[in-house]
């Protein structure tokens, strides 16, 4: 885990928001000449990629806050910060990087000063996807529809440049220590340092004796969702859009494949995501995102069939 792996002037970056905002421009670029491949403005599409990074990231933001499991904890820290436990020792409560209030009946720490913005506070980590996605694709509909571009046209190219970006994105949740995995014993599992969201989380469910402790080898759900990210992209650019009837068939094939893949993670998956039901908020909403593919293939892809229906073409001619 390296939080703070980039510098600049000698300034630190938080590496999380370093590989997100680097799986931002790559997606960007992929979509800018995928633009002028096919003979559509390249700046609109970077215009589109601006607009849907600043709502993703409010969206991934506010659905992180309202159901992660961390809503309380923020309206805690804003009314009443002796309700938020700090997994630390004594020590590291009082310490200077801290400044926190001891419970020693309890054996935590709480804050000692209050912060009613902390729910903002989205470069320190705690961003959903799918909030991320749902907030893009709302930019996207606007301003697409501002500039007459083509909607289904970009819908395909937001369906590989999006898994593109999200490969560097769950790197950056790898360097952050969140998203973390299941307890395993395979020769690739990983453990990360104390203060990791691992550690804290091992801690808190007595697996650890205490939380100045490295975590106990986890499955590295970071790297498997990236790869698999990374996969979805190839088969979405190499396979689906060269083959595709309909415009928005690639972008339906990367909500059904995401969703699918997405599902299985969160199995293996033990940070704190919320849900009902026995599942998780993403894999709740994967179910959704699959019956959006399905319509989007029903309808577009029925609608295809029909304008290439004999009858379609000798009516026009």
């Amino acid at each position: 885990m390296h939080p703070d792996l980039f510098s600049l002037f000698g300034v630190a970056f938080p590496s999380y928001f370093v590989l997100l905002l680097s799986g931002f421009l790559f997606a960007t670029a992929a979509g800018a000449l995928w633009a002028r491949r096919i003979g559509e403005s390249a700046d609109v599409i970077v215009d589109l990629g601006l607009a849907m990074l600043l709502a993703g990231v409010a969206g991934a933001r506010i659905l992180h806050v309202l159901a992660d499991g961390y809503f309380w904890d923020y309206v805690h820290l804003c009314t009443d910060p002796s309700k938020v436990d700090w997994p630390l020792d004594q020590g590291e409560c009082l310490s200077a990087a801290y400044d926190g209030i001891w419970d020693a009946a309890k054996g935590v720490c709480h804050p000692r000063v209050a912060d009613c913005f902390a729910w903002a506070k989205f470069w320190a980590g705690g961003l959903t996807y799918y909030g991320g996605l749902l907030g893009a694709a709302a930019a996207a509909w606007l301003l697409l529809k501002r500039d007459r571009f083509p909607f289904w046209k970009a819908a395909d190219m937001a369906g590989f440049a999006i898994p593109l970006g999200l490969t560097f994105g769950r790197m950056g949740c790898l360097m952050a220590g969140c998203c973390f995995g299941a307890t395993c014993d395979l020769p690739w599992a990983m453990s990360f340092p104390w203060k990791s969201a691992a550690s804290e989380a091992q801690f808190k469910e007595h697996l650890l004796p205490t939380a100045r402790m490295w975590s106990l080898p986890v499955h590295p759900t970071q790297v498997y969702e990236s790869a698999a990210s990374l996969a979805i992209a190839a088969i979405c650019l190499v396979w689906v859009h060269p083959r595709k009837r309909y415009d928005g068939q690639v972008l339906a094939a990367f909500l059904a494949l995401y969703a699918v893949a997405r599902f299985l993670l969160e199995i293996l998956r033990r940070d704190d995501r919320g849900g009902m039901f026995g599942l998780s908020t993403s894999q709740l909403i994967g179910i959704g995102m699959l019956a959006v593919a399905g319509a989007i293939h029903a309808r577009l892809g029925a609608r295809a069939g029909r304008d290439r229906s004999p009858s379609s073409r000798s009516t026009g001619a």
